[in-house]
């Protein structure tokens, strides 16, 4: 459940596929998830789904009191927190620059991705998790681009969480040294407080979207570290203005990244896509660099070895 707006995760799919709050990844890892239900019945999540009745969650006007509320944002929090460090370690060890791309609906993330992934021509590799509440239309867009997608229908959920995209992960098996794109659910509110494990949140706002939106949604802007005003190829019909955005996301955010593109006409595409090959490429560095020193201290542990043989 997140605290925030209430929304659950029993609806949750992944390619079609129901998806249960508990499960061995990949990695060998059991996650077993006791989180509470919106109707106040506590889960305890394993692959048999035995529901036991929380009177402690459960009162009569449905209300949590303040304290416990809390608490429980707390534990839902850091229980993603850890699912979020265990997908950051995979993405380290295979070299790959995740993205978690965050806006409100109608954005163009989608058209983004499409056109990212026709500039970039595979070099590096890209494969998307695709985030909504219904449908599987975006996963299919993106297929259509010979891009590996995976589709997380969360239901009633507002956001990704860490465990999903884990779990996404497992189905999506990414390249080793690709890109992952990961597109939220469209909501500038609750992914703000919810760490997949991405390199970095990228905040999409559509100049047809009121330039106040960066104070309207401090979170979502405070947490991002690239802001993209997209479709500015409608400026010139517009009453927004540019500058100003810019500046209410600077308020909330004085290192906050920002660039300015038309992913239909392709003005500023240029700079994102620099900005992506750049992030993959300090990603696939970082890695070789680990892999070279553990090589090295390898080297010197059986040199030591050698000498005292």
């Amino acid at each position: 459940m997140c605290t925030t707006c209430g929304c659950g995760t029993d609806e949750v799919k992944v390619d079609g596929h129901a998806h249960a709050h508990g499960h061995e990844h990949a990695h060998g890892k059991v996650n077993e998830h006791a989180h509470p239900h919106e109707n106040g019945h506590g889960h305890g999540h394993d692959d048999h789904h035995d529901h036991g009745h929380d009177q402690a969650l459960h009162s009569h006007d449905h209300m949590l009191a303040p304290s416990r509320a809390v608490t429980i944002e707390r534990d839902i929090l850091a229980r993603n927190d850890a699912e979020a460090a265990v997908n950051r370690r995979r993405f380290a060890e295979h070299g790959i620059f995740a993205l978690n791309l965050v806006s409100s609906p109608g954005s163009g993330k989608t058209t983004l991705l499409v056109e990212t992934i026709s500039h970039l021509q595979g070099e590096p590799a890209i494969a998307v998790i695709e985030g909504d509440q219904q449908t599987s239309n975006d996963a299919e867009l993106i297929r259509a681009t010979g891009a590996r997608a995976v589709q997380i229908n969360t239901g009633k959920g507002c956001h990704l969480d860490a465990h999903m995209v884990g779990h996404a992960l497992e189905h999506l098996e990414p390249a080793d040294d690709s890109v992952v794109m990961i597109e939220n659910v469209g909501n500038l509110v609750c992914p703000a407080a919810f760490d997949l494990g991405e390199a970095h949140k990228v905040v999409m706002l559509s100049v047809t979207e009121g330039e106040d939106k960066p104070l309207k949604y401090p979170d979502m802007f405070a947490a991002a570290d690239l802001m993209i005003l997209t479709k500015c190829d409608l400026l010139p019909y517009l009453k927004f203005d540019a500058d100003l955005c810019e500046a209410n996301a600077r308020r909330v955010n004085p290192s906050i990244e920002v660039m300015r593109l038309s992913a239909t006409t392709g003005v500023g595409m240029a700079a994102w896509i620099d900005w992506v090959r750049d992030g993959a490429r300090a990603v696939r560095e970082a890695k070789a660099a680990t892999v070279e020193s553990l090589r090295n201290r390898v080297a010197e542990l059986e040199a030591q070895l050698a000498t005292r043989g």
